[in-house]
């Protein structure tokens, strides 16, 4: 199967179609189709109506190139789907919940579940939560054993706190920016 072919049903365009989107006849995008490399005006314009790279649509393609189409086409609906206001809301509703533990973790899930955003952006804003929950107590802990004094104790607890806001703050940041998370982990918690 062409590469042409791919992109084009991947897109959910016919032949006659993707002709009307480019002014190509059918006739000629038949034949790349059928193995001839497009060139010129045509390799162009196909690229740029079907909006992918020239060298896209050049070579017949290999099934690890296939599995790459498949899986952009799979995160741009992905990210059709993202309502971007919700997911910074989601994030967002971390930060009054920061000093009850648990429920920096529980209201987003909540919001998830009543907003129906689940997708990786939203478990990804949930596993960093539940890491940071697991996190703190941990290093609160550690801080406390060390027998540094109220003061450092206090602090530490500052510390913690603002550490998460800032997490969160920056993420919200990074969501209107880029549309992606800057703080996430490689793997899922959910």
């Amino acid at each position: 199967m062409s590469k042409l072919k791919t992109i084009r049903e991947f897109q959910n365009l016919t032949q006659k179609e993707l002709s009307e989107k480019s002014g190509i006849s059918v006739r000629t995008i038949q034949r790349i189709e059928t193995g001839k490399d497009p060139k010129g005006y045509t390799l162009r314009i196909l690229a740029k109506v079907l909006e992918v790279k020239e060298n896209e649509l050049r070579t017949q393609e290999t099934e690890d190139e296939k599995t790459k189409i498949t899986q952009k086409k799979i995160e741009s609906e992905e990210a059709i789907l993202i309502n971007y206001s919700s997911l910074k809301l989601i994030n967002l509703s971390s930060i009054p919940f920061i000093v009850i533990p648990l429920f920096n973790i529980i209201v987003p899930l909540v919001l998830i579940i009543t907003m129906k955003q689940k997708n990786a952006l939203t478990k990804q804003i949930i596993s960093v939560q539940i890491l940071w929950t697991i996190i703190t107590p941990i290093v609160f802990m550690l801080g406390v054993f060390l027998k540094l004094g109220h003061q450092f104790t206090l602090t530490l607890m500052i510390l913690i706190a603002l550490s998460n806001v800032f997490i969160i703050l920056r993420n919200a940041i990074e969501i209107d920016r880029n549309k992606k998370l800057r703080y996430q982990l490689k793997f899922s918690m959910i």
